[in-house]
């Protein structure tokens, strides 16, 4: 094999590559690599015998018992904050071992990430349309590329830290044996150097994008917490989420490979994990690794139903519309348009406290299962608005609100050919514009925090002009996130 990061095309080179899994994993676990162990062929077959020709290589190792692997272990429910100190107490030991040299401290400057960094984009390029969206793609790209122009400086304090070491570089939940009385972390990566010469940072972010994407990301972020206090640096958490970005995009890109591999034996499957990593990756992009509210708003007829379901698709995120809220607690249904005897009734100022409040807990509420929702709604007064604040204050939630626009014509055209339209769930026709529009207050309150979209062109330019603004934003806000462990 010959993937341009890793290749083993010639026995010498797998020599080499066995001798170097072995030295380097012994740094964690001496008792566990055993040695190098060559294969031979002869006239009757394959053995470890001394006969015939070496043929291949091997690494002889003590065999770990099952039950006892993090994943195992995570699937019974029985990691917690103890494990997790355990994890952490084996790698300060084994990082504070590796002295940093400037040979390995290079690799913490941005110009040397971009190597690993671009890498990953050209060979992931192949796949956009079957394992990732063109915009999601291009979001990632945007946000990595924007997060080395406006932190260089702290990648430089990173390494003048010496925060760059021979690492493991493949530290994720299969590569950890915890049994009462050994804490066993194996199989570092080998086969290319700059791949270990990484950020404590980036070694750790691989293992808490593992927990995220198995549904557990309250120990994910109690790894980082605890990590960034026993090693004595806050710093660790201002970088995880672009770490953690780039380990879950990475982890997109074997499966996508693994797919078109001839010996998978369902590459479906493999497709729907790589779908599943890069959704995970754009998710870092656009709210790090706190819960997040997205409201989508705006007048009616600029699109926010679409704009909201196409990044609620990109997301992975549970969306929650007004209209659709309104209309079943009235006991509507959702395609029927409202009776003009009921609309009075239907949009009086009580109905819609009721739907915003709902709107709002069942948003919420969400978020005890999902990092982030999207909320699709005019929020056209300012009452409505200082709710939603209060609420997400109250629950200690990070909220965002893009506010989409369009041109006058472009909005009519949008309500006339809503009449043609069996699926359409809000109300609001063309006959009904200048009065909603006339009641539409202009968020300026959210002035310094609002993101304003044009939806004049195509649902996925707007979409993508989301996401990249929400990327630039989360590039260049580096803060110490609350990490909430709930």
């Amino acid at each position: 094999m010959n993937f341009g990061f890793l290749d083993f095309n010639t026995l010498e080179k797998r020599r080499h590559f066995c001798q170097r899994e072995l030295e380097l994993n012994r740094r964690l676990c001496p008792d566990i690599y055993l040695g190098v162990v060559p294969i031979y062929e002869s006239a009757s077959g394959f053995s470890f015998n001394a006969e015939g020709e070496i043929t291949e290589y091997s690494v002889k190792m003590r065999e770990l018992p099952h039950g006892w692997f993090l994943r195992e272990l995570l699937a019974k429910n029985l990691v917690g904050e103890a494990e997790i100190n355990r994890m952490i107490a084996c790698l300060h030991r084994f990082y504070e071992s590796e002295t940093p040299t400037p040979e390995i401290e290079q690799w913490g400057t941005p110009q040397k990430l971009k190597i690993s960094t671009d890498e990953n984009f050209v060979q992931v390029e192949p796949f956009m349309g079957r394992t990732i969206s063109p915009v999601a793609f291009e979001t990632i790209r945007h946000f990595t590329n924007q997060f080395y122009a406006a932190n260089e400086k702290l990648f430089c304090e990173r390494i003048e830290q010496h925060r760059i070491r021979d690492c493991h570089g493949d530290l994720h939940l299969d590569h950890i044996h915890l049994t009462p009385e050994a804490t066993t972390i194996f199989d570092c990566i080998e086969f290319n150097d700059r791949f270990r010469f990484i950020d404590i940072a980036n070694d750790l972010a691989f293992l808490a994008m593992d927990f995220d994407f198995g549904g557990r990301s309250d120990l994910g972020n109690l790894l980082l917490r605890n990590a960034a206090r026993e090693f004595h640096d806050a710093g660790i958490l201002k970088v995880t989420n672009f770490y953690k970005c780039y380990r879950a995009f990475v982890r997109g890109k074997v499966e996508s490979i693994q797919a078109t591999e001839k010996e998978t034996a369902d590459p479906r499957e493999h497709e729907k994990q790589a779908a599943r990593y890069f959704r995970l990756a754009v998710r870092y992009v656009v709210s790090g690794s706190e819960p997040l509210v997205l409201v989508v708003m705006g007048r009616v007829g600029t699109g926010k139903t679409t704009v909201a379901r196409q990044l609620a698709s990109e997301l992975d995120w549970p969306i929650f519309s007004s209209d659709k809220i309104r209309k079943t607690l009235a006991g509507i249904p959702l395609t029927e348009r409202t009776a003009p005897e009921l609309r009075d009734k239907m949009y009086s100022k009580q109905m819609t406290e009721q739907t915003y409040k709902k709107l709002v807990e069942d948003g919420l509420a969400a978020l005890a299962t999902h990092n982030g929702v999207i909320l699709d709604a005019t929020f056209s007064t300012r009452a409505n608005r200082d709710f939603l604040r209060e609420q997400c204050a109250k629950a200690n939630v990070r909220l965002q609100v893009v506010e989409l626009d369009a041109d006058l014509g472009q909005i009519k055209r949008r309500l006339n050919a809503r009449d043609e339209t069996s699926a359409e769930i809000s109300d609001a026709r063309l006959e009904d514009f200048e009065k909603l529009n006339a009641a539409y207050e202009p968020p300026s309150e959210l002035a310094r925090d609002l993101i304003k979209i044009s939806t004049n062109n195509s649902v996925s330019n707007a979409v993508k002009a989301v996401l990249q603004r929400l990327a630039k934003k989360q590039a260049g806000t580096i803060i110490a996130q609350r990490f909430n462990a709930g």
